[in-house]
């Protein structure tokens, strides 16, 4: 009998040592039309979502943060105006080279003046112990295939007295809106990754990991596990979206 380690995988359950790779060409391939997808399955709602993350984080001049996944920049460029200095790491490079893109657009530079971009697995952080303010990650440590690892990783990395926030898809407590999520999400949101990105497996596996994702209460848990205190889950949408938090004291 094999004693390999798994990992989910959508709804499929693969040896664990495959998931980064796999995942890895989900995001290159879907890289470009990111954004554009998101737009599409959230009506819009991912960047209100967002706005309200970046609001309880409060990043401030002089502090040093780590958007972990944030490839593509959508909550560093929300942060940038504060002064604080931002490095966005990512696993993907090819979402990190859309986010680089997107940054030049606007006129954020690249380095000490701007932002920070560096290739980075969650799981093994190469940044020394206790360097950073705040640690971010929006829809991203699902992703991940050991969660445990990367939550650790977040709370060497950070200093004394510094936050952890993280943005993820969860499971609405919200009785008859559950039923049409499970509905459109199941059903739709493959399509128009079909019609939009060209791929609709890919988005077929964003849905399906966003089920096999931790409850609110266990995700606390495993933050608390990893030696957050005063850990916070705040739910959106009744827990549809929940912004998790905890600091490292």
């Amino acid at each position: 009998m094999s004693t390999s380690e798994t990992a989910s995988f959508g709804y499929e359950d693969i040896p664990a040592e495959e998931k980064e790779e796999r995942v890895g060409a989900i995001f290159s391939g879907v890289a470009r039309k990111y954004d554009v997808m998101n737009d599409a399955m959230s009506v819009g709602m991912h960047r209100l979502w967002k706005d309200k993350f970046v609001r309880r984080v409060r990043p401030q001049s002089g502090e040093t943060i780590l958007d972990m996944a944030g490839g593509t920049g959508d909550i560093a460029f929300r942060m940038a105006p504060s002064g604080a200095a931002i490095t966005v790491s990512d696993i993907n490079q090819d979402m990190l080279d859309v986010g680089i893109e997107r940054a030049a657009k606007r006129g954020i530079a690249n380095g000490p003046e701007g932002l920070e971009w560096s290739r980075q697995n969650a799981e093994e952080l190469s940044f020394p112990d206790r360097v950073f303010d705040a640690y971010t990650i929006a829809f991203g440590i699902r992703n991940v295939t050991h969660i445990d690892r990367a939550l650790a990783e977040a709370h060497r990395v950070l200093k004394f007295g510094g936050r952890f926030f993280c943005l993820e898809f969860s499971t609405t407590q919200w009785p008859g809106f559950s039923e049409i999520y499970d509905a459109y999400s199941h059903k739709l949101v493959p399509k128009l990754g079909q019609m939009i990105a060209g791929d609709e497996d890919s988005y077929r596996y964003l849905i399906e990991s966003i089920r096999r994702f931790p409850t609110m209460p266990e995700f606390e848990a495993m933050i608390r596990d990893a030696g957050f205190k005063r850990t916070k889950v705040e739910p959106i949408l009744g827990g549809l979206v929940a912004i998790h938090s905890g600091w490292k004291v």
